[in-house]
């Protein structure tokens, strides 16, 4: 048998499993991948909003790090919710010249609208998106991090997501210094159970990307992943209900 991909997660958990690492894990084992976490950050939330969060040491979350990669190793690494700037820097020091596709997610806001980031945490996402392979960022996020020509002057690639944009369609852009833009364009699925989107797009490109598939194949494979997903939610909570990440074939 052929050894799945190793994948290491880096973010926090949610309590209510639709997002953070838990999404992580399901979208990683859905697609094939063995999944490894480092969980900066424990919270108690659901899909009304997040009601507490519980911040853990970075040189905790940099032992996490260490053990997986020690032993285990990896083929990826997918990085979401971080929750202080001492995390990011822990992180940036721990994936410094490693060596393999990361795939940050720079997480700000929570799909109810909680917040997860401060100001100083936001600043120090720089060093993770140059050295991430690919930065995912929704409209909020990447206008907070200067738009389209600060993303491209940090010489990495990003995925300006659409999901959080007006309009039936939404829009994809692969963002890359010296090339064109690439677009992807789907009629948008009408639902409320949205948790967890970006956690999963962004985990399951960073699988794809642990198999060995070229970055527009796995943007593309994951994008299909993530409206399977949407297409499936199970329908529970009363707010931003997750995805059925069970239910993708």
């Amino acid at each position: 048998m052929t050894a799945p991909p190793r994948i290491l997660a880096i973010a926090g958990s949610d309590s209510s499993g639709g997002a953070g690492i838990q999404a992580d894990i399901k979208t990683v084992t859905m697609l094939g991948g063995y999944a490894m976490t480092a969980i900066t950050a424990v919270t108690a939330q659901n899909t009304r909003g997040v009601q507490a969060v519980e911040v853990l040491p970075a040189r905790f979350v940099a032992a996490q790090i260490d053990s997986c990669l020690s032993d285990i190793g990896a083929d990826a690494v997918k990085i979401g919710m971080l929750g202080s700037a001492e995390i990011a820097h822990a992180v940036a020091d721990t994936l410094e010249g490693i060596g393999l596709p990361i795939v940050f997610d720079p997480v700000m806001v929570a799909t109810s609208g909680s917040v997860l980031a401060d100001a100083a945490t936001i600043a120090a996402f720089e060093r993770l998106m140059r050295l991430a392979t690919l930065t995912t960022p929704n409209v909020a996020e990447l206008a907070a991090l200067g738009r389209p020509e600060a993303m491209l002057a940090r010489g990495s690639a990003c995925l300006a997501k659409g999901g959080d944009a007006e309009g039936p369609e939404v829009e994809d852009r692969l963002l890359r210094p010296g090339h064109e833009d690439i677009v992807w364009s789907s009629p948008r699925i009408e639902t409320r159970h949205t948790h967890g989107t970006g956690c999963t797009l962004s985990s399951a490109i960073a699988t794809l990307l642990g198999k060995g598939l070229p970055l527009e194949e796995a943007i593309e494979g994951a994008r299909q992943f993530v409206r399977s997903a949407l297409a499936a939610a199970p329908g529970f909570g009363e707010g931003h209900g997750p995805m059925g990440h069970h239910a993708v074939r």
